[in-house]
This record gives structure tokens, sequence and C-alpha cells, in this order.
């Protein structure tokens, strides 16, 4: 399936979008300052690993996943090279990800008494926010030997 100008351009502008909005919640969040670019970096990138799973055909639980497996990896390494806690990066960069969306829409459908698209709705919502969750587990559980990129010193 050829990528076309349109679905490129689209896609960058919604990293974009993706990258500004972690900056704001980051700010509103006071998430120290010096921090502010990497946690931007952090919610483009799990945005962008987003749209490259759909694009080539995931659903939206396992887009969610992947892409939270990758923002996560991004948020421990920058937590490593910049000395600051993983929970600056992580908590501001999952922002794009999580199914608020999902969740409006299972409760509106809810209350309009259109029950079947509310349990179809929040039944995805669950399995996104579990996909979330099982990425941020699944790579926090991995040793930090794999994120702090310094050289052994030699001699001991």
């Amino acid at each position: 399936m050829p990528i076309t100008l349109q679905a490129l351009l689209t896609g960058l502008l919604q990293t974009g979008v993706a990258f500004a909005a972690t900056i704001a919640f980051a700010v509103i969040f006071h998430s120290p300052r010096r921090e502010l670019l990497f946690t931007g970096l952090t919610g483009a990138a799990g945005w962008a690993v987003y749209l490259l799973a759909m694009g080539l055909g995931s659903g939206a639980v396992s887009a969610s996943f992947l892409a939270t497996l990758a923002l996560a990896w991004l948020s421990r390494v920058f937590s490593f090279a910049r000395k600051a806690p993983v929970t600056v990066f992580l908590i501001c960069g999952i922002f794009p990800l999580v199914p608020g969306a999902g969740i409006y829409y299972t409760g509106y459908n809810f209350f309009m008494g259109l029950d079947g698209q509310a349990l179809d709705k929040g039944l995805e919502t669950i399995k996104i926010a579990v996909a979330i969750a099982l990425g941020i587990g699944i790579v926090l559980s991995l040793p930090q030997g794999l994120f702090s990129f310094q050289r052994a010193k030699k001699g001991r």
C-alpha cells in the first residue's frame, strides 16, 4: 500500500500536535522546565509509533501496546540520560495515547440508551487501558542496565 503525500503530511501534523499537547500537559503538571522538550519528544514518539502501527493494519489495542512500549522505553532512556525520574517523561508522554474519547463515548452511548454500542466502546477502551498498563509494566520491569548506555570502566 503506497503512502500518499497527504497521509504523510497528516501523520506529521498529528505527531507535531502530540508533541505540543504533551508539552502543554507537562507544563500544567509542573514538570521541570529543562525536561519539557524531552517530554514532548516522548509523547510524539509514542504517537508516531501508534500511527505507524495503525497504518500497517494493527487494531487500536495492539497499536496502543506497541506505542506504549516505545514511549516507555524512551522514557527510561531519557530518565537515565537526563538524571530525572522516569515518571516525568512517562506520565506526560502517555497523554496522547490515553483513550479519553473511548471513555466519553462509552458514557454517552450508555446514557443515550445505546447499550450495545456502549458495551462495544467500553470493552475496547478497557482493552486499550490494559494494553497501556502492560506496555508500561513490561518496560519498567526490564533491568536498568539496558537503558544506561554508559561504558564499563576499565579495571573493575
